[in-house]
């Protein structure tokens, strides 16, 4: 029996070759291609993952962890738009991601790689598709970044899981083009524990549900109180909440927000509900490092 190990599996493939490659010749055409799976290798290389097969026009990679996985199709997907039209043609990308068994011997294949070359089937360009087996190993963050499908129900032959999707703010959270790439990391500091946001760790929560990465116990705070992005633009503190998050510099000037969002700039203090300027042990406190 062939040996056998659990990774989340990514296969993604590229869309618009074929028209591509009707209207150029076929060097031109076989140059934009490339240039486009260049740009997926050094995704997957920069998430963590492991190139196991790469054709003209595919790839399938296995990641150790699936949020590595999740962010590396976001940023895919942003990639490969991100690249002009060649004769008014544009590229595009479609992804799978389940996490399962994969063999260690010979070509890759086994379970893990044909779930996830169904879901990239099913998948328009410029989507990627997750099981729902990928998702329940998913950190609170990065969950942050999958919706629902709106076919419910949809189910794939032999497989038992739901069918889930990148939402539309993912490359808002997690993408950044390499030449606007935001360099700097934003640690946060509550009570004993030190949180860094940073590339491979773009989202952050906080509230006084136990599942989230903050928590902060105090009848004031909400349950899915507010999250913290890295974005290209830098630092967003996104409140959700029923009484507000309150930011104060270190000048002491202090503001609260409620439903809306604001950026995070320099050091300060983050009430949950209750005012930064307060004397409490459950403030959080941010610095741009």
């Amino acid at each position: 029996m062939a040996q056998q190990r659990n990774a989340c599996m990514m296969y993604a493939e590229l869309v618009g070759g074929e028209r591509l490659a009707a209207l150029l010749s076929e060097t031109e055409a076989g140059h934009a291609i490339e240039r486009s799976m260049n740009r997926i290798e050094r995704v997957v290389e920069g998430q963590g993952g492991e190139i196991l097969r790469r054709a003209t026009d595919e790839i399938c990679a296995a990641f150790e962890r699936c949020d590595g996985a999740v962010l590396a199709a976001s940023e895919m997907i942003d990639r490969v738009a991100s690249l002009p039209p060649v004769r008014g043609v544009r590229l595009g990308i479609r992804i799978g991601l389940h996490h399962g068994a994969i063999d260690m011997e010979g070509p890759p294949s086994g379970e893990a790689l044909s779930v996830a070359m169904r879901l990239a089937g099913m998948a328009h360009a410029g989507q990627a598709l997750v099981s729902g087996a990928t998702v329940l190993l998913l950190s609170p963050a990065s969950r942050q970044v999958i919706r629902e499908r709106d076919e419910a129900g949809l189910k794939v032959e032999g497989f038992e899981w739901p069918v889930f999707a990148l939402s539309g703010r993912a490359g808002m959270a997690t993408s950044v083009p390499p030449a606007t790439r935001v360099s700097q990391r934003l640690r946060l500091r509550h009570q004993q524990d030190v949180h860094l946001i940073e590339e491979l760790r773009p989202i952050l929560l906080l509230g006084r549900e136990m599942g989230n990465d903050v928590v902060v116990i105090d009848p004031r705070t909400s349950r899915q109180h507010a999250r913290v992005e890295r974005r290209r633009e830098g630092f967003f503190l996104v409140d959700q909440s029923t009484n507000g998050t309150f930011v104060a510099n270190e000048s002491g000037s202090e503001q609260c927000i409620r439903g809306g969002e604001a950026l995070l700039a320099g050091q300060g203090r983050i009430g949950c509900g209750f005012s930064a300027l307060e004397v409490e042990r459950d403030l959080v406190f941010f610095e741009i490092v």
